[in-house]
């Protein structure tokens, strides 16, 4: 009976038992940050602040969505002027950087945001900058701003390119949306939203955007794959944070899974890393050798079945890196496929 369990509170990395209740809320975490003591981080730590692991989130959109604009461009007899545009791949490629440069903002900006809250003062995952003190906090956040920075001089250069100028609504929404995942007084990472972010940004955002900078349209093949896009990006956050279900409640921390709890978090897993094969139909009934990509299922399996039966912290990283490369393997072997059609 759960009656009957005594309750202890989580260890912080000093052997003390961390405060209960939700840190965000006792005391002023930020000072708390600032006036830890703190050693310098070396170049592989802040590295691994970057999470490259998840990098594929920004990989993976842009892909398809040049692979798809690519393949309609020839069924509508433009292709032609497509490949001869030589701004194409510099868009692509800034398009790239952009999605890129915003991950990489979004997860030192997670790193400054949840350590100065006091949130990783529960996280048994690989350690923060911010919150196992390694580096000052405003220095992460001066990092992260950096990035932003860096996607929005991205964005704008495909703007003077391409003279969508409407364009800079649609990049500063997704900067501001990537600080308030968990920034402000009130993210909205915090309160169960996550999974709609990423599926609109690192989904329908990312591809489509990047589909009309380079043909002026968004066909149905685009919003099939970016939804097969932004369907991944939430199988990866979902299992990330079914990792971190009890440290986040003890926190505070109001993930999508912690509200739905464990055994629902892990369907929603399992429908998030497989709904994009059910999606690949539309793009197999098309083009048949599309069917290729099918192969990526034996990277989202084995992500399948640790997911939905494991509780084991390592074990879960291993089936949020799988779920990345099955990702990318997909965006890729999906846009390879699409590429040699006859």
């Amino acid at each position: 009976m759960a009656g009957a369990k005594k309750t202890t509170r989580p260890a912080s990395r000093s052997g003390k038992p961390a405060r209960s209740g939700n840190p965000a809320r006792s005391g002023n975490p930020a000072k708390a940050a600032q006036r830890r003591p703190v050693r310098r981080a070396t170049a592989r730590e802040w590295i691994g602040g970057a999470r490259l692991r998840t990098l594929t989130l920004g990989i993976v959109p842009v892909v398809l969505g040049t692979g798809v604009a690519y393949v309609d461009s020839r069924l509508q007899g433009t292709f032609g002027s497509f490949l001869a545009a030589d701004g194409h791949l510099a868009i692509a490629l800034l398009a790239l950087a952009v999605a890129l440069f915003l991950q990489i903002g979004v997860n030192y900006s997670n790193d400054y945001s949840d350590g100065i809250r006091g949130t990783d003062e529960f996280r048994v995952g690989p350690a923060r900058l911010t919150g196992a003190g390694t580096a000052k906090p405003r220095t992460v956040l001066t990092v992260a701003l950096t990035f932003f920075g860096l996607a929005a001089v991205a964005g704008l250069v495909i703007v003077v390119l391409t003279q969508l100028w409407w364009l800079l609504l649609v990049g500063a929404a997704a900067i501001v949306a990537a600080w308030f995942y968990t920034g402000g007084r009130k993210p909205y990472g915090y309160n169960a939203l996550g999974e709609v972010f990423v599926f609109v940004f690192f989904g329908l955002v990312a591809v489509l955007g990047t589909q009309y900078v380079l043909i002026r349209q968004v066909t149905l093949s685009g919003w099939a794959a970016a939804v097969a896009a932004g369907l991944f990006a939430c199988a990866v956050l979902m299992v990330n944070n079914i990792r971190d279900i009890d440290e986040d409640t003890a926190a505070g921390k109001r993930t999508l899974a912690v509200v739905v709890g464990r055994p629902v978090a892990r369907v929603l897993f399992a429908l998030f890393l497989l709904l994009p094969y059910v999606v690949l139909v539309w793009f197999v009934l098309l083009y048949f050798r599309s069917g290729y990509t099918y192969f990526s299922l034996l990277l989202a399996l084995p992500a399948l079945a640790i997911g939905v039966s494991s509780s084991k912290p390592r074990e879960l990283i291993t089936a949020l890196q799988l779920s990345s490369f099955s990702a990318l393997a997909f965006g890729v072997v999906l846009t390879a496929t699409l590429a040699v059609q006859p």
